[in-house]
Formats: C-alpha cells, sequence, structure tokens
C-alpha cells in the first residue's frame, strides 16, 4: 500500500521545496502563453519567505516530500484572495487540486474571516478553470496582462453556493 498525502500548513522550512515545485509547476503554463518570464517563475526566494511569514501557505506532502502548495490571504474587506495552487505534474488528476483548494478555504473561512473567496488564472488554462468551476467559483472579470493572456478572476461567496460579484 503507498503513502498518503497529507496537507498541513507550511513552514520556513519549506520555502525551498514550494520555490522549486512552482518553478516546476509554472513551466507549463509560461509554455501555453510563450512567456517564460511570469512571476511564478521570477519570484525570488526572499518574496517567498514574506509570503509564508504574512499569509497562509498549506502544502501536501508525499512522505517528507512537498509534492503540492497553495497560498492565500484575507483582506480587510473580508476577501480571501488564493494564489498560486501547484500540485507537482506527476500528482496532477488525481483530487489533490481540489483537496488543496478545500483546505485553504476552510483554513482562511475560518471563524467567518473571509466574506468571499477570490482567485485568477490565465485564460488558456482550461484545466485551471474547470477546476475552479467545479468548486464553485464563477468568472467576474477579465484584465489583459500581455499581448498573449488575459487573466480571469473568479470568485465565490464564503457560504460556497453564492459567488462575490465585486472583483
Amino acid at each position: 500500500m503507498g503513502m498518503s498525502v497529507t496537507i498541513s500548513a507550511a513552514t520556513e522550512q519549506d520555502a525551498e521545496s514550494i520555490l522549486k515545485l512552482q518553478y516546476l509547476c509554472y513551466q507549463s503554463e509560461a509554455e501555453l502563453y510563450g512567456d517564460y518570464g511570469i512571476e511564478p517563475l521570477t519570484q525570488p526566494l526572499d518574496s517567498l519567505r514574506a509570503e509564508l511569514a504574512g499569509g497562509t501557505v498549506l502544502v501536501a506532502r508525499l512522505g517528507d516530500e512537498v509534492v503540492a502548495s497553495v497560498r492565500g490571504a484575507v483582506d480587510a474587506d473580508g476577501t480571501a484572495r488564493i494564489n498560486k495552487l501547484i500540485v507537482h505534474p506527476r500528482m496532477q488528476r488525481h483530487g489533490l487540486g481540489g483537496r488543496l483548494l478545500d483546505a485553504i478555504e476552510a483554513r482562511l473561512g475560518g471563524e467567518g474571516a473571509a466574506k468571499s473567496f477570490q482567485l485568477f488564472t490565465g485564460h488558456r488554462s482550461e484545466r485551471n478553470l474547470r477546476l475552479y468551476r467545479k468548486h464553485g467559483y464563477a468568472p467576474v472579470s477579465q484584465e489583459r496582462v500581455g499581448e498573449r493572456m488575459t487573466l480571469v478572476t473568479l470568485a465565490k461567496g464564503a457560504d460556497a453556493g453564492v459567488y462575490a460579484t465585486s472583483a
């Protein structure tokens, strides 16, 4: 029987593993849009460490290996902004992204902190869009960020049934 994946809060010691995994996972996005200068591929380690210190970062581990991660923070207006949901390519399509999304929503929505959830992805990232829609997110806005990419912002209310309309 194989090992099971566990989800927990990331620690400072996970920073390098998360950054390496992020670099691996965003290669396919960079290829999809023909842009290898996207922020996830250029983010410095110090910036990731600041995110660890100032927000909520979860990791999924298979044994000792970090195989997935997600980040988020709740704004003053109660909007939980979720970003950089990454899953190692060999672990994709097994429900791990959905489990991490559920876990970060539970963490950020705990004690009523989040009134709504918001995230974004590129317009060509069909697998991401499908995952987010499956978890109750609906598109609320689009922003062209370059010649080849439009970011789609998706949102839902913290009550899970209604999506937020303010972007």
